[in-house]
C-alpha cells in the first residue's frame, strides 16, 4: 500500500467530515493520534473541544444558537485503563462501557451502526489504542450503511500489532462534499506521521479546509512509560 502525505489528503478534501488518525512518531517513542471535527451548518460549526478527565468533549461555543444537540455533543476520547479511546460519536462511551464489562473492541460496537441522519447516514468511525508493558497496538473501526441503504449495516474492524515508526492510519466519514454525502469507502489510508506534537498539530489542523474546519484534538503518548501530552486547537475562540 502507498504511503500518502496526509497534509495533501486533508488540503485536496474540502469535506473529509470527522477524522481519525492514529499511528506512532519517527522517533518509535510515542503512540499517536489526532481526531478532527468539521461542519457545514452553522449548528455543526458552532462547536469547541474541552478537557474532560483524561478525554475530551464536545461543547456548543454559544449554548444560546445550539439547535440539536443529539449528534453533535459527545465525549470523543476516553480512557480506559491502558485503552485510549477516540471515536466520531456517543459510541465512544459504548466502547468504553463495553470493557468494563470485559467486551472486545469489536464486541462493544455490535450494538451500534451508522448515525441515523438520513439521507447521509453518517458511518460512526472508532480507534482504540493500547499501550501496556512496552507494546503498542491499536484498531479502528467504521459502521455504514449498505451504499447508502439503511436497511444493512456493514461492519469493518482493522487491527495493527506494533505499528512501524513514521506510519499511521487515516479514517474519515465522508469521501468528500456531496449531497448527499459519500460514506469513507475502503481500508484506513496509509499516512505518514512526522515532527513532535507541536509540529503534527500544525500540520493537521493548518491543512483541514479553512471555511469548514472547527476544532482538532491530537494526543502523543509515551510507549515506555504511558505518560501523554495533549493539544486542542478551536476555530471558536
Amino acid at each position: 500500500m502507498e504511503m500518502l502525505s496526509l497534509a495533501r489528503e486533508l488540503a485536496e478534501n474540502a469535506y473529509p467530515g470527522r477524522g481519525i488518525v492514529i499511528g506512532r512518531s519517527k522517533d518509535k517513542a510515542n503512540a499517536v493520534t489526532a481526531y478532527f471535527i468539521m461542519g457545514r451548518s452553522s449548528n455543526s460549526r458552532n462547536r469547541i473541544f474541552s478537557v474532560d478527565g483524561e478525554g475530551i468533549r464536545t461543547e456548543a461555543f454559544d449554548p444560546s444558537k445550539l439547535e440539536d444537540s443529539s449528534l453533535i455533543i459527545y465525549a470523543p476520547v476516553r480512557v480506559s485503563g491502558h485503552r485510549t479511546i477516540v471515536t466520531n460519536g456517543d459510541q465512544t462511551d459504548t466502547i468504553y462501557e463495553g470493557f468494563e464489562k470485559g467486551l472486545t473492541f469489536e464486541q462493544s460496537l455490535r450494538s451500534r451502526e451508522f448515525e441515523p441522519d438520513g439521507p447521509n447516514y453518517t458511518p460512526r468511525i472508532s480507534g482504540v489504542m493500547q499501550i501496556e508493558d512496552g507494546k503498542y497496538a491499536y484498531a479502528m473501526s467504521i459502521l455504514k450503511s449498505n451504499n447508502g441503504n439503511p436497511k444493512g449495516c456493514n461492519r469493518y474492524t482493522y487491527t495493527y500489532e506494533n505499528p512501524a515508526a513514521g506510519e499511521g492510519r487515516f479514517i474519515h466519514t465522508y469521501l468528500h462534499d456531496g449531497n448527499p454525502l459519500p460514506s469513507f469507502a475502503g481500508e484506513p489510508k496509509l499516512v505518514e506521521i512526522t515532527g513532535d506534537i507541536d509540529e503534527f498539530t500544525s500540520l493537521v489542523w493548518n491543512s483541514l479546509n479553512e471555511e469548514n474546519k472547527v476544532s482538532l484534538f491530537v494526543r502523543y503518548i509515551d510507549i515506555a512509560t504511558g505518560t501523554y501530552e495533549t493539544r486542542i486547537v478551536n476555530k471558536n475562540k
